[in-house]
């Protein structure tokens, strides 16, 4: 690396939210040298959460869904390029077109995928659908306007729950099979999940909860036309869409000695990533979705997020990072944030509903469909969720990053909170979920593949 931090090859693979943010970042900061951007995809950089809503409901074309660049970020971008591997001695990344780029520093920003269906075979059938791309978005919302006669929905986490919503609005018949006992349980909790449940079967979904799909079918002629389900049901259907939730791309980093496993790549609050060993290197960095990172109000248990918020802070503090000396660095401590828009609610989260052991309603009532849900753990506040009342997250936002007293002290509450109306906040095993939450705590200690002799 030269003297000058701000000089240099940088390398940035991945080429979404956070690889452009931190692209755009690192010039802000000054940073002078060359800079490539690598990304298995053949499209620019563009925005997902649209992919769920406007594009599924035909209010905007998948190939509308750009991200706007601030400022031009005199990039070098190797789009439709896949990373293969990661020689962090050489310091080069190797790519599927046989080449290899050099690096002074390196951004990992590879992001997630959405995780298929276990058998292949099923999997291919015509009608059977992921949604994470734009190409995915773009093809299904062609189906949906074909008007079909009924969509399974396979997994009632929030792009599970995003997907429903847009087919009734769109006056489709759609079942939503959920393994759980409820849809966004694993996020929310248990109380809320059953609101969640109401609203989708009050809206005519046919919700199936406390079931797996077994088997796809086929029609014999290469379609799908139905799922067999754990309890004996049969769901005839000829549009699937698995929403088994993310995959995180790390496979290409297994020979890397980095700590990259099925939950992410493991990095400092600094983005700085870990290596196998659990030691911090100085010239590897990540951010978005790939990433976990301690985070102090949280118990410094590693977070594994999947938010579009966190993706840009966490992008702009590894940039920051990247191009300065080590008294000069920041941490990225930006508290969780996530939204959802589904049967005609607003739904607002901040902290992490699942870092909870009780709950309590603050403000408004689930019969009222308008609520402040504030979440404890060990006597203090951790998150909040509100339900088409997101004026006052806020007042809940500081209240974590405070370390509030849990029950919420008054304040934004419009009643009074005694310890003994707190109810558990009944967030369950992952294991037992067909998909995981959007916030996950994933345990103290970095992924490790070590052999001890």
């Amino acid at each position: 690396m030269p003297g000058d931090l701000k000089d240099g090859r940088f390398v940035i693979v991945g080429a979404s939210l956070a690889g452009l943010r931190a692209a755009e970042a690192l010039r802000d900061e000054g940073f002078t040298g060359s800079l490539t951007v690598v990304g298995d995809e053949p499209h620019p950089p563009y925005d997902r959460p649209p992919l769920s809503k406007q594009v599924l409901l035909g209010h905007a074309a998948a190939d509308t869904t750009g991200l706007p660049m601030r400022r031009d970020p005199d990039a070098d971008w190797r789009l439709g390029v896949r990373a293969t591997g990661l020689d962090p001695l050489a310091k080069r990344v190797v790519l599927d077109t046989g080449e290899s780029l050099s690096f002074d520093r390196l951004l990992i920003a590879t992001g997630t995928r959405a995780r298929p269906w276990p058998n292949p075979e099923e999997a291919a059938l015509d009608g059977v659908f992921t949604l994470r791309t734009r190409d995915d978005a773009g093809g299904l919302a062609k189906r949906l306007a074909a008007g079909p006669r009924r969509v399974l929905v396979i997994g009632g986490g929030f792009t599970g729950s995003e997907i429903a919503s847009a087919c009734r609005e769109r006056g489709l018949e759609v079942t939503v099979a959920e393994r759980g006992p409820a849809p966004l349980v694993g996020a929310l909790g248990g109380t809320l999940s059953k609101l969640a449940a109401v609203m989708q079967r009050n809206h005519g979904v046919d919700l199936r909860c406390g079931v797996t799909v077994t088997t796809l079918r086929g029609d014999g002629n290469g379609r799908f036309n139905g799922a067999d389900l754990s309890d004996g049901s049969r769901v005839d259907a000829d549009v699937c869409v698995v929403a088994l939730g993310a995959v995180r791309n790390v496979e290409w980093l297994a020979d890397s000695g980095l700590a990259a496993g099925p939950r992410g790549i493991a990095c400092d609050a600094g983005c700085r990533a870990f290596n196998m060993y659990g030691i911090v290197t100085d010239d590897v960095f990540v951010a978005g979705d790939v990433s976990r990172f301690p985070h102090p109000l949280f118990g410094y248990q590693m977070l594994s997020l999947e938010h579009w918020g966190n993706a840009i802070a966490q992008a702009e503090v590894a940039a920051h990072n990247m191009v300065s000396p080590g008294p000069l660095r920041r941490p990225h401590l930006a508290v969780p944030e996530f939204w959802s828009s589904q049967f005609g609610l607003n739904i607002k989260s901040v902290g992490v509903p699942a870092f909870s052991d009780h709950v309590v309603i603050a403000q408004g009532s689930l019969e009222a469909r308008r609520l402040a849900m504030v979440y404890g753990y060990q006597g203090r506040v951790t998150a909040a969720v509100t339900v088409d009342m997101a004026k006052s997250l806020n007042y809940y936002r500081h209240l974590i990053e405070t370390a509030a007293p849990f029950p919420p002290p008054p304040g934004a509450a419009d009643r009074a909170i005694a310890a003994d109306i707190t109810i558990p906040s009944d967030v369950p095993d992952p294991k037992g979920l067909t998909h995981g939450p959007t916030v996950a705590l994933t345990g103290y200690l970095p992924d490790r593949r070590l052999t001890v002799v």
